[in-house]
């Protein structure tokens, strides 16, 4: 079987946790959290970045420095994760589900426009694939209408709009490492703080709602209890795994690139009619996060997918629609959302890891092409 996802460990990590069994710090904010840090800080020139135990965890504290009031609304897109969501309903905000583009299942600022209303108060956009939404026009519609703009770059570490870091052009951004993700470390996630003023309120949040991270400065003679805030610190631990991906992260992305280019050699101009590729906007570049194939129905999808499984290749498809799911359809506004239904339902991600091989990709497309043209 080759499986869908292999978390990648260089060797590194081991060592790097040894050596946190042997310090004094294992609870987090120790020297690996500060190497992971600086390392976001100077590569992107993120203003602030704060290390969570989840990317959901990184989405709830942007939420929490939305400042939301009861009543306010955010607009979400449909075609994602839960936790992209569920931060924002947390701090009591009714969500507005936007559809995804034609061309891919980012959100559009076309989509967005006519569900601002005097009661919107957030944006959040998903770089889905690690492929950049069109951030100068959504930018532009946040400045017009006074909207704080949330980047779940949950799938986005070291890709880039028109030669800027995703991540960086939000007011906040949250970027996820779990197990699925080009660099993981098991389960984490960072929030990164581009708006200056909210630097300050978002240390306190990371740090249980305690002024602890000025007292550590030195700033303060003591600390104590200002805001809310939670747990959302990592151990060294996990830091400590992540420091060790991060000094590897080229080779990492390098080693993706083979392998999604194997693919899109093998696939791109050779699939039947009604199977598409994805197309790379010319304001985006690709991070090598995932490779899908949208399928021409959910019956041509299911029986690709039970193929491939037959013949030893694990594929997956991406998400169920939110707005149309159990917890969420008597809430939604009983728009029709087409293009996440369709994404929902024709999308279908292949195997990508780095050790993964050529030969690999290889076989895997050689098997799409051969499954794609038995089930139309």
């Amino acid at each position: 079987m080759i499986p869908f996802n292999k978390p990648y460990c260089s060797g590194r990590e081991i060592s790097y946790i040894q050596e946190v069994c042997r310090s004094t710090t294992m609870s987090g904010n120790g020297e690996f959290t500060k190497l992971c840090h600086g390392f976001f800080e100077k590569r992107y020139g993120f203003r602030r970045c704060l290390l969570t135990t989840s990317g959901t965890d990184a989405l709830e504290m942007c939420a929490m420095l939305c400042r939301l009031q009861p009543g306010d609304e955010v607009i979400v897109p449909s075609y994602t994760f839960v936790s992209s969501a569920i931060a924002f309903l947390r701090e009591g905000a009714f969500i507005r589900f936007a559809d995804s583009g034609s061309e891919d299942p980012n959100i559009t600022a076309a989509n967005i426009e006519p569900l601002i209303n005097e009661r919107t108060k957030v944006i959040v956009v998903v770089h889905y694939a690690g492929v950049a939404c069109d951030m100068d026009a959504i930018m532009a519609l946040a400045e017009k209408h006074h909207l704080m703009v949330v980047e779940d770059a949950a799938h986005a570490i070291d890709s880039y709009y028109k030669n800027r870091p995703l991540g960086s052009i939000g007011h906040v951004a949250a970027f996820s490492f779990h197990e699925t993700k080009n660099i993981n470390c098991g389960e984490g996630g960072m929030l990164v703080v581009n708006d200056e003023t909210l630097v300050s309120r978002a240390e306190i949040l990371w740090e249980k709602g305690t002024n602890r991270a000025e007292f550590y400065r030195g700033m303060v003679n003591k600390y104590g209890w200002c805001d809310m805030g939670s747990s959302f610190l990592p151990s060294e631990f996990n830091a400590a795994y992540l420091w060790a991906q991060l000094e590897q992260i080229d080779d990492i992305q390098g080693k993706r690139r083979l392998i999604w280019e194997t693919y899109d050699q093998a696939l791109r101009g050779h699939l039947p009619e009604g199977f598409r590729l994805a197309e790379l906007p010319d304001y985006a570049t690709n991070n090598y996060h995932m490779y899908y194939v949208l399928c021409p129905s959910l019956k041509v999808r299911t029986r690709l997918m039970d193929f491939l499984k037959n013949k030893g290749v694990q594929t997956t498809f991406h998400y169920l629609p939110l707005h149309s799911s159990k917890y969420y359809e008597d809430k939604h506004d009983g728009r029709e959302l087409v293009n996440c239904d369709r994404y929902a339902d024709t999308l279908m991600r292949l195997p990508l890891f780095y050790e993964e091989t050529q030969e690999q990709a290889a076989q895997v497309a050689k098997l799409v092409l051969e499954g794609a043209r038995l089930t139309v």
